[in-house]
């Protein structure tokens, strides 16, 4: 093998190798010129001389590329060739994939799950619109960065359309645990495909294991055409049954029976694990007093996220299942310097739907009935007395008492609990403390505060990954507060 200095260029000096095999080796380097950490793939050894297999490599480059800029895939800074040896230079993520990260777990938790596959579905939607099929998801492509966001990465069978193929009909590429039945069957891949083996890692991060497991490869990628789709109730039966439709259609074996879209697939599963198993949520009424709550629906000027098949009774639910309460989180907003008035029929008041919350081996029921209280009047920065009788609570229960006065529209009694909450929560990298920043966000926004109230929406996020709902409050803040 040769060595590094022969075939990276002096800039990547002191490099060091974190992958190998496929079509290439990875490096981690600086850039010496940029000063920043890369990741640089080299075609493989064994291929050098290969020129069909060079051209491939190339065609990886080209159709990485062409998404490049998408936050959730990986960046492609330069494309060229060094000693006659293709290479590509990209961005260097840090926390590893979700392989390394679920090896040897039975199962992560669904709140988790769902963040990551979400990021995932928004990278593979994106891709296909692009004319891009992936070929080889699995969750050792999936990687995370600092802030545990995931970076759909190495496009190195990938398929572009303006690209002429590199695959011919009957070559089966890909990895056989992941590999959709027409993928097995030797068959050309499609974003169907992409969609069937991104069900298959949620599967895998679910229950701990894959859905057609085997002790050969062979086996494993026959079974993907051939076998009955498993129960992944039966395989974690602490998952709720509602999901095991979700995945009969997302495994199926006909390509055009399977979601129309990753995100379509997230959206069922979210409903499946958290509204059937039973949860407690809250949501924005599009009229500020609601007639019947079953029947509330988004804002006008807020869109849904996306156009879901789930039935109706839960449709309204989807996009707001990551902001739940689970076992100590809520939803809300805010911040402190005065913001330019708003209208009653603009102003946002929170529904709450109570059930009961059910986890594995765990069921809490959240009581929400408690009258509202009377209003609270205090000079400009006093503490209300509510404030003072949990201020020892700890920072979870600490939101749950600001969310219940939020819930009766007592801001003002809110804003000293969500405070402390966010204070003692801080750095804990937790829903909790994810959604302790949205609810304190939220609660100042009704006051009609602005200080830190983006900080706080941008840190929720960084916990929590994107949600349409503090996309939409960012909006509002920065339309109110400039």
């Amino acid at each position: 093998m040769a060595s590094l200095m022969d075939v990276l260029p002096p800039r990547y000096a002191g490099a060091r190798l974190i992958a190998s095999g496929g079509m290439g080796r990875v490096f981690h380097a600086t850039d010496s010129d940029l000063r920043r950490d890369v990741a640089v793939k080299l075609l493989a050894d064994q291929y050098a001389d290969n020129e069909d297999v060079r051209a491939r490599f190339r065609r990886e480059a080209l159709a990485a590329a062409r998404l490049s800029g998408n936050p959730n895939i990986v960046t492609i800074f330069d494309v060229g060739e060094y000693q006659g040896r293709p290479m590509i230079v990209m961005e260097y993520l840090a926390g590893g994939s979700l392989e390394a990260r679920v090896q040897g777990r039975d199962g992560c938790p669904p709140a988790q799950v769902l963040a990551w596959l979400e990021q995932a579905a928004q990278a593979l939607d994106a891709a296909h619109a692009a004319g891009v099929v992936h070929r080889d998801i699995k969750p050792g492509n999936l990687l995370l960065d600092r802030r545990d966001q995931v970076h759909v990465g190495d496009f190195g069978i990938a398929s572009a359309v303006g690209l002429d193929s590199f695959t011919e009909t009957g070559t089966i590429l890909g990895t056989a645990g992941y590999l959709s039945p027409e993928q097995a069957r030797g068959e050309r891949a499609t974003a169907a495909s992409d969609r069937y083996s991104l069900a298959v890692v949620a599967y895998e991060l679910l229950a701990g294991r894959r859905p057609f497991e085997s002790e050969s490869t062979t086996a494993e990628a026959a079974r993907h055409a051939t076998a009955p789709i498993p129960s992944i109730h039966d395989d974690k039966p602490e998952l709720a049954p509602a999901i095991d439709p979700v995945f009969q259609r997302a495994l199926a074996k006909a390509p055009a029976a399977r979601y129309p879209s990753a995100a379509e697939f997230v959206a069922d599963l979210r409903a499946a694990l958290y509204e059937d198993a039973g949860t407690t949520a809250w949501i924005f009424p599009a009229q500020p007093t609601p007639t019947a709550i079953t029947q509330v629906a988004r804002p006008a000027s807020h869109p849904p996220p996306s156009t879901t098949r789930a039935p109706a009774s839960r449709r309204w639910l989807l996009p707001l299942m990551l902001v739940l309460l689970i076992g100590g989180g809520a939803a809300a907003v805010a911040a402190t310097q005065t913001s330019p008035p708003r209208s009653a029929a603009g102003k946002r008041k929170p529904v709450t739907i109570v059930r009961t919350v059910t986890q594995p081996g765990t069921t809490i029921e959240h009581t929400v009935t408690a009258p509202a209280p009377p209003p609270v009047t205090t000079a400009a920065g006093a503490v209300p007395p509510a404030a003072t009788q949990v201020a020892k609570a700890t920072g979870a229960n600490l939101n749950l008492e600001g969310y219940a006065k939020m819930r009766t529209g007592d801001y003002r009694g809110a804003l000293p609990l969500l405070s402390q909450a966010v204070q003692q929560l801080s750095g804990t990298g937790s829903l909790d403390e994810a959604y302790a920043d949205y609810n304190l966000a939220y609660t100042r926004y009704e006051l009609g505060q602005c200080t830190d109230l983006l900080p706080l929406l941008d840190h929720s996020q960084a916990i929590q990954g994107r949600r349409t709902e503090i996309d939409a409050l960012r909006r509002d803040a920065q339309k109110a507060c400039g």
